[in-house]
């Protein structure tokens, strides 16, 4: 479901550290759109995740703007569950740093400027969410099993000034997102959506992906081989259990864990697109 973003709302503007840091002109760019564009804008600049947490407890009326990557808008999202006030906040992102795979799925325009504008008069729409037990969220897309994360984390884009934004926000991102560590092969889980045995520890599986349906369900895909059929499912809880597996949830990787429970929560959030 989609509403229009009234027009004129006031905004207040999170602006991420790393962003800061690695793409101020990036930046400049976003807060211009913004300023130029909302009948009022209140800048934040948060140097931890208290900082953060405090200028959204303080926001009023201000629709959230986030200045940052997918870390960033994660833990937007989890302050704001946590606060149990996510549904009542509309969140709008300009994506600004290297990992923006997420936010360009869920339907934010790369272009800085593209995506200060769909702020001013785009449209909110109604997003579902995987939770697990353990209070850990989900986006976009849910993978598994995962190999061991690498010692060293994408570091590879990092130049002088980007080392030091890391180092200024290593706070903020706890897990660190894992890119370009390939999957483990095959693995005995037993993969269960709403209590139907979808695989079991008789047989190792190559993947499991799942991810959040329009339809307040989830889609769940099994795959037990490279190349083979997949076994395709919907569901609002999908419990997947085995020896030690690690799992990717969006960008970051956790585990090794036995057990977990996702459960579809719908309609849990509104993030701001193009109409």
């Amino acid at each position: 479901m989609s509403a229009h973003v009234p027009a004129g709302h006031p905004l207040l503007v999170v602006i991420d550290p790393a962003a800061r840091a690695t793409d101020g002109e990036s930046v400049r760019i976003a807060k211009d759109v913004l300023c130029a564009g909302a009948a009022s804008v209140k800048m934040a600049f948060p140097e931890s995740a208290e900082e953060a947490e405090r200028a959204l407890a303080h926001r009023g009326r201000r629709h959230l703007v986030v200045l940052g990557d997918d870390a960033a808008l994660l833990r937007t999202v989890n302050a704001l569950r946590r606060t149990r006030t996510l549904h009542d906040s509309p969140v709008a992102v300009v994506p600004i740093g290297p990992r923006s795979t997420l936010v360009r799925a869920l339907g934010v325009p790369e272009q800085v400027p593209a995506a200060a504008r769909a702020v001013l008069d785009g449209v909110e729409r109604e997003l579902d969410l995987l939770v697990d037990e353990s209070g850990g969220i989900v986006l976009g897309t849910l993978s598994l099993p995962y190999g061991t994360p690498a010692a060293h984390t994408a570091a590879h884009w990092w130049t002088p000034v980007e080392k030091t934004a890391r180092s200024l926000v290593r706070t903020l991102t706890s897990p660190i997102p894992v890119n370009g560590n390939p999957p483990a092969r095959r693995q005995r889980l037993r993969v269960e959506a709403d209590g139907v045995l979808l695989a079991d520890l008789d047989e190792p599986v190559h993947e499991v992906s799942v991810r959040p349906a329009p339809t307040g369900l989830a889609e769940i895909f099994v795959r037990r081989t490279p190349g083979s059929t997949q076994v395709r499912a919907r569901a609002r809880t999908i419990t997947v259990s085995g020896r030690d597996f690690r799992y990717r949830a969006d960008s970051a990787i956790t585990g090794p864990v036995r057990t977990r429970t996702w459960t579809v929560e719908p309609s849990a959030w509104r993030l701001t697109v193009p109409r």
